[in-house]
C-alpha cells in the first residue's frame, strides 16, 4: 500500500545559496539578501566513462556517437545538432574553463551535474570529477548534483547498438547499503567543495525520482529513515543541516492525490514526513507548439506554488528533441513551433517575476539545459542560433527587460 500510495503521491507531484535565511519544511520563511541564482542543468555524457563507455559507446566519445547521427524527420528539421565550439569532451578541463567563463559572462551562476549510480558504483562522473573540478576557474561559479536514479533501457542511450532491446539495463532503486555508500561518497567528495551549491550553509542534494527512491528503500518510514541517516551523516561532517529536494515534472498531471491511501497526510504531510525542503523541475516535456507547451507549465508552476508549503522554484526549458535516440520519432515528437531564443527570454522573465513575487525564498531558477545536444534542449551556442541564447539570459537576468515586465 506504500508503494501505491508513493505512485500516486508522484503522479500529483511530477506535473509539471548561500546568504539566504534558514527554510524549513513545511514553512517559508523571508530570505535576506536578492540575488539570483541561475542554475543550468549539466547532462554529462559526452566523453568516454571508464566503467561503461566501452559497452555503450563503443567509438570512445561518449554520446556525441549518437548526437551525430541525428537526422532530419521532417522539413526544416534542425538535425544533426552542431556545437560552435565542435564536439569537444565533457571531461576537459579546458573545455569546462570556457563553458564557466561564457556562463558567468551571461548570468549562469550555477550547475547542476546530472550524477548516476549504476551496479554499486557511479557512472558519468568524469564530467564534473575531471573537467569542471579541474578547471582553473571553478572557483567562479556554484554546482550541486542531481541523484539521476531512473531505470534505464539498454536502447536508450544507443539504439544503433541495441536496436529494438527495451530490456532494462540499469534499474535506478537502490537498497540500504548502496544509499549509506552514495550518502558518503557525495559528503566527502562534493559537499565539502567551497563552491558546492548551499541554501544557509546546507548542501543541496536534489533527487529526480522520489518514487524510485521509496521503492528501493522499502517505503515510506524506510525512506524517512534512511534521509535521517542522511542528515545525521551531513552534520557530523560539520553542516548545519541537508537541503533536500525533489523533481516536478514528467508526462503526469497533478490534483489526483487519494486521500484514502495517503495514511491521513495530505500533500504537505508527505513533504514533512520525508523532509523535503523544496521542489522544481527538470524540464518542460514535449509539446510541437513551445508556446502552448510553456503556458502549460506556468499552470503547474500555479498549481504547485498554490499547494507546496516549501519552495517550489521555475523552471524553464529551451526546447525539446530527442529523435537521435529514437529512429520512430516525429514532428509530433518534437518541439518544432514558436520554438526561439525571444520566447525563451520571455518565458525566463515570467521566473524572474515569479522569483520577485515570492521574496519569502531564495531567487533561484532552474533551467534545461547547458549542454543537452541529444535532446535538443542547450544554452551553449551552435551553429544554427549562435549565442542567441545566453544573450536573452544575460538581458532578462540583468535587468534590461524588467522595467517593462507584467507579473
Amino acid at each position: 500500500m506504500k508503494n501505491t500510495f508513493v505512485h500516486l503521491f508522484l503522479i500529483f507531484l511530477l506535473s509539471g545559496f548561500n546568504g539566504y535565511s534558514q527554510i524549513k519544511t513545511g514553512t517559508k520563511k523571508k530570505a535576506a539578501g536578492s540575488e539570483y541564482y541561475l542554475a543550468a542543468y549539466i547532462w554529462p555524457s559526452c566523453h568516454h566513462d571508464q566503467r561503461f563507455g566501452n559497452m555503450l559507446w563503443p567509438e570512445g566519445q561518449g554520446e556525441w556517437e549518437v548526437i551525430k547521427k541525428g537526422t532530419p524527420r521532417f522539413e526544416g528539421h534542425y538535425q544533426p545538432k552542431q556545437p560552435l565550439w565542435g564536439y569537444e569532451m565533457d571531461n576537459d578541463p579546458a573545455v569546462m574553463e570556457k563553458w564557466i567563463d561564457a556562463a558567468t559572462d551571461h548570468h549562469v551562476n550555477v550547475f547542476i551535474f546530472d550524477w548516476y549510480w549504476f551496479d554499486d558504483g557511479p557512472f558519468l562522473e568524469s564530467s564534473l570529477n575531471d573537467g569542471f573540478l579541474k578547471a582553473k576557474n571553478n572557483n567562479k561559479m556554484k554546482f550541486y548534483l542531481m541523484w539521476a536514479n531512473h531505470d534505464v533501457k539498454r536502447n536508450y542511450w544507443n539504439v544503433h547498438k541495441f536496436s529494438k532491446d527495451e530490456s532494462i539495463l540499469w534499474h535506478g532503486p537502490v537498497g540500504r547499503p548502496e544509499f549509506n555508500n552514495i550518502v558518503k561518497r557525495v559528503i566527502s567528495k562534493y559537499f565539502k567543495k567551497d563552491n558546492y551549491f548551499k541554501i544557509n550553509g546546507a548542501p543541496v542534494f536534489y533527487v529526480f525520482d522520489l518514487n524510485n527512491l521509496v521503492k528501493g528503500l522499502g517505503g515510506l518510514q524506510q525512506t524517512k529513515e534512511a534521509l535521517n541517516y542522511f542528515r545525521d551523516e551531513v552534520k557530523k561532517a560539520g553542516f548545519p543541516d541537508l537541503h533536500f529536494q525533489v523533481r516536478a515534472g514528467g508526462e503526469m498531471e497533478p490534483g489526483i492525490l487519494h486521500a484514502s491511501l495517503s495514511e491521513g497526510k495530505d500533500i504537505n504531510g508527505v513533504v514533512d514526513f520525508l523532509g523535503i525542503n523544496s521542489v522544481t523541475k527538470y524540464g518542460w516535456g514535449q509539446k510541437e507548439d513551445y508556446l502552448a507547451l510553456g503556458k502549460e507549465s506556468m499552470e503547474k508552476r500555479k498549481l504547485l506554488d498554490q499547494k507546496l508549503e516549501v519552495p517550489y522554484f521555475p523552471n524553464v526549458s529551451i526546447g525539446y528533441d530527442d529523435t537521435p535516440r529514437f529512429p520512430a520519432s516525429g514532428k509530433k515528437e518534437v518541439v518544432n513551433y514558436h520554438n526561439t531564443p525571444e520566447s525563451f527570454g520571455a518565458f525566463l522573465q515570467k521566473a524572474k517575476d515569479y522569483c520577485d513575487a515570492h521574496p519569502d525564498q531564495p531567487k533561484l531558477i532552474t533551467v534545461f539545459s547547458w549542454n543537452e545536444w541529444v535532446e535538443g534542449s542547450y544554452l551553449l551556442p551552435d551553429l544554427k542560433n549562435g549565442f542567441q541564447y545566453l544573450q536573452q539570459v544575460k538581458k532578462v537576468m540583468s535587468g534590461e527587460y524588467d522595467k517593462y515586465s507584467r507579473k
